[in-house]
């Protein structure tokens, strides 16, 4: 049987995941994700009202056109998680395809959002949900399974192509966590077990954000302590307090509700973002809030929190805010600015429960927020937080455990992938014959 893999995107940069593996007739693609920094470099656009091929032009969306060089038919489309570079192109291409997405849960959940809110595409695949540990057919002879891994958002999988000539295993996004807050630990255990069945492993696609990063990437139970240290430091300060982190990071969300509480002050959540991911987790029973937790994501819903907040005293309160990478029209940059109803007074805290993404437009939107937030007079308290990513010995780790045939490194541009391709050739792996260094837009024919 033929194995053809498509790198279509994220193999040049952080973002815009799509890859599709042809095994025989039949194809499976993984992720369809968007390009966040070359969105948020135009000011106040609407991606939902915009045509595929302009986000495509723009670099925004994977370039997906290259699928017609593949001889078959699109079985399952698979986003890994729901983060927005995974799943954000899902309602501009998707349609295209005569096939079911297929997801988790809470993945799932997300993914009907981007379709709901699609003004340009009519996106009728069906949508199917399927759990950790689970497979489907895909054809005659090859299998589909989600296999359990751990990331900044919960319900991650790493999706497996069982064929005859051995597994393809689709490695983005993931760390090696054993004490997660939310959710099961990794299933190291089936990778072995992946690794060492049958044919084994044909060709491993891995994601290489942190491959230059020494050491192993710490639990989210290391976060949690972090942020508890954090929070626990502050008990006493009778000022403002406001909070920022990824808003799909549930698993950090439920840490920073349940500290505030501890310090004697009621969370609340605000910004869109922040009111979608955790209201979409409360409603599907993936995570568990306070009843009298506040959730908004209306301008006016937020600002009239903010006045309320005002009123009976900052010092009782903890606002969770959208904003951790600078973007200019979140929560914190607003506070920043001056444009919303909370003031911000000399010594004010700001928690960021985030790592700014090493990319250049995150890192000046970044830079400005905390700039302006000092202007205000806050105090930034910086990257109380663990990579959802591995380093480089949670990769010697996959490795070991899978032992593939062939390698891609993916999700990071060349520079990116310089630190992975040094680990690899340490464990024998060869540019050229079974290290594959490729680019956006590449067929790859391994049998």
């Amino acid at each position: 049987m033929e194995i053809e893999i498509a790198t279509i995107g994220g193999y040049e940069e952080v973002g815009r995941q799509m890859t599709a593996v042809r095994a025989g007739d039949n194809i499976v693609v993984f992720d369809m994700g968007l390009n966040l920094s070359k969105v948020l470099i135009h000011d106040n656009i609407a991606t939902e009202r915009m045509h595929s091929l302009d986000l495509i032009d723009m670099g925004a969306i994977p370039d997906d056109r290259i699928m017609s060089e593949l001889e078959g038919d699109v079985q399952a489309i698979v986003p890994t998680h729901g983060h927005l570079d995974h799943i954000g192109a899902i309602s501009k291409l998707a349609h295209r395809y005569n096939a079911p997405i297929v997801a988790t849960p809470f993945t799932l959940e997300l993914v009907k959002n981007e379709i709901q809110d699609e003004g340009k595409f009519d996106v009728q695949n069906d949508l199917l949900e399927m759990d950790a540990g689970e497979t489907m057919k895909i054809g005659e002879r090859c299998e589909l399974e989600f296999v359990n891994v751990t990331h900044s958002v919960i319900d991650a999988i790493n999706p497996v192509l069982h064929t005859p000539e051995g597994a393809v295993v689709y490695g983005l996004d993931k760390r090696i966590d054993h004490t997660p807050v939310i959710g099961d630990p990794i299933d190291m255990e089936r990778f072995r077990e992946i690794g060492r069945q049958g044919n084994g492993v044909l060709c491993y696609i891995e994601d290489c954000t942190n491959a230059n990063r020494k050491g192993r990437t710490p639990s989210e139970a290391v976060a949690r302590s972090q942020l508890q240290d954090v929070m626990r430091s502050l008990e006493e300060y009778d000022g403002g307090i406001v909070a920022t982190t990824f808003s799909s990071h549930i698993a950090r969300v439920t840490s920073l509700v349940e500290f505030a509480k501890d310090i004697g002050r009621q969370p609340v959540l605000l910004g869109r973002s922040m009111e979608k991911y955790s209201g979409t987790a409360e409603r599907i029973g993936a995570a568990t809030f306070p009843d009298d937790l506040g959730m908004y994501g209306h301008r006016k819903s937020i600002d009239r929190t903010f006045k309320r907040i005002m009123d009976e005293g900052k010092e009782h309160f903890l606002p969770v805010v959208t904003g951790h990478q600078g973007e200019p029209r979140a929560m914190l940059t607003r506070m920043g600015r001056g444009e919303t109803p909370y003031e911000l007074d000399q010594g004010d805290k700001v928690i960021f429960s985030a790592r700014v993404i090493p990319e250049p437009t995150n890192e000046g939107q970044r830079y400005q927020s905390e700039k302006l937030l000092g202007m205000q007079g806050a105090r930034v308290y910086d990257d109380v937080h663990v990579s959802g990513h591995l380093a480089q010995e949670g990769h010697y780790a996959m490795l070991d455990a899978l032992q593939p045939q062939h390698v891609i490194p993916a999700h990071q541009n060349m520079s990116g992938f310089s630190g992975y391709v040094d680990l690899a050739g340490s464990q024998g792996y060869e540019i050229g014959r079974d290290l594959h260094i490729t680019s956006n837009g590449n067929i790859l024919q391994l049998v």
